[in-house]
């Protein structure tokens, strides 16, 4: 992979033109009422539907986060399996890029975005919480919800499967995003612009200087060099 500036800068520009649109109008602009309307939309379902309640329940308990990695894996895993040895190890180096780039764009994310702000479960007032509602362990909240963590992590999920594995992983990988990121707005615990424009920048400014680069492949040289037991997986 040569480096590709000019989509880089491009990629860059969209992103930091997303985060400022956002940032920087009074109690940001259009977006907060998006956001209003979003997660009342929900809320006032909550007590109206018992299903519902229950699906934003489950969607959000700690069990259903290991799910997403179960889903990630089964998807790599898809790829694991009918590759040759050299194949299979190339698979398990890309994993471990990912989530060192992963690691390394979130808590870039986390220190540099200027933004600190409680999810709309505890700034509104009158509203319905889950953890009210049901005696059942789930996340409803987070006093630091920008930018989206857990949706972050989904989108560099996708695009390091989209750049090594094709348009196909991709489609799949946006549904596991879908799956897994949007609970969290559904029941309160994220607003939508969390993901849509935090989870998103961050991933637009920070990611392309790895995958439209030689960055990541060498990171995966680096892997393939050091991991014991070469070509033996």
């Amino acid at each position: 992979m040569k480096t590709r500036l000019p989509l880089i800068i491009l990629l860059n520009a969209v992103g930091l033109a997303l985060f400022i649109c956002w940032y920087m109008p009074v109690n940001h602009g259009f977006w907060f009422p998006m956001d209003s309307t979003i997660f009342h939309f929900f809320n006032s379902r909550l007590v109206e539907n018992h299903t519902l309640l229950w699906l934003v329940a489950l969607t959000n308990n700690r069990a259903f986060d290991a799910c997403s990695l179960v889903a990630m894996g089964c998807l790599m895993l898809s790829f694991w399996l009918p590759a040759d040895r050299t194949g299979r190890r190339r698979v398990v180096t890309i994993g471990l890029t990912m989530l060192l780039i992963a690691v390394v764009v979130n808590q870039l994310a986390q220190h540099l975005m200027p933004v600190q702000r409680a999810s709309p479960s505890l700034y509104f007032t009158d509203i319905h919480r889950v953890s009210d509602l049901l005696d059942f362990p789930t996340k409803d909240a987070s006093k630091d919800s920008f930018p989206g963590d857990h949706g972050m992590m989904l989108l560099i999920f996708a695009a390091v499967m989209w750049r090594y594995f094709g348009k196909k992983a991709l489609g799949i990988s946006l549904i596991i995003f879908a799956v897994f990121a949007f609970p969290r707005v559904m029941i309160g615990a994220h607003w939508f612009t969390d993901i849509a424009v935090g989870s998103l920048s961050a991933v637009l400014i920070g990611l392309p200087w790895c995958l439209l680069t030689p960055l990541s492949d060498k990171i995966i040289a680096l892997f393939d060099h050091y991991l014991p037991g070469n070509n033996k997986l």
